[in-house]
């Protein structure tokens, strides 16, 4: 018998540490990844967000694309696709696939860096919500909140929150797709879980918009 050819390497590093959990929230989130079982694609409106996602995966060498998206032809979307067998079977083995967001239930993080992948997660396809409350003056209505075409995933998503931080959140139908909202001193309790630490890696933007919130209300 010839020999072997070398043991392909990988170009990620997926050794567990927080870059790499908040990378698999963005992913998870609004990644894709082909039907070839090698590349992966992140796609954004955020320049800021795809740097920030290249240097936790150690691929800044990749060169950030664009695209324009297929419902507005004026709107622009920056993207990272490469290829990487080794870390697309990681992905898969966490409970990614192709087509996944209606059919993903579950993502396999460890313990210690849940709050990085809810971070990528909300950064990716969450937000922050902030009205008036018409029942009250001077009071609002705040809440945080991930969007998932998977009902199944927003279930596992909920439980995991809620066990670690005593938080109870509800899922709900919105326009495009389902939504976990956490409500008022919930969505406090969440955004500190996720923000446990200094210098993690963020979206800025949506940092300043729910510090600003934050102090506006008074939580």
């Amino acid at each position: 018998m010839g020999k072997r050819g070398p043991k392909p390497k990988g170009r990620v590093d997926t050794s567990w540490r927080a870059e790499l959990a908040y990378a698999l929230g963005l992913i998870t989130a609004d990644g894709s990844l082909s039907k070839n079982g090698r590349h992966i694609d992140l796609t954004s409106k955020d320049l800021d967000q795809l740097e920030t996602y290249r240097s936790c995966l150690g691929i800044e060498d990749i060169k950030i694309g664009s695209k324009r998206s297929t419902h507005a032809n004026d709107v622009s979307y920056y993207r990272v696709q490469f290829g990487d067998v080794l870390f697309y079977q990681w992905l898969a083995d966490r409970g990614l696939a192709p087509n996944k967001s209606k059919t993903i239930q579950k993502v396999d993080v460890p313990d210690k860096y849940f709050f990085d992948f809810v971070r990528g997660e909300w950064d990716g396809d969450g937000t922050i919500y902030c009205s008036e409350d018409k029942r009250w003056k001077n009071s609002y209505v705040v809440s945080i909140a991930f969007a998932s075409g998977s009902s199944e995933f927003l279930q596992w998503l909920q439980k995991e929150i809620n066990k670690r931080i005593g938080t109870t959140g509800h899922i709900q139908e919105s326009t495009r797709a389902l939504q976990l909202r956490y409500a008022r001193r919930d969505s406090r309790k969440l955004f500190d879980a996720m923000f446990y630490v200094n210098d993690l890696p963020h979206l800025s933007r949506k940092f300043a918009k729910a510090q600003k919130i934050f102090k506006m209300t008074g939580l």
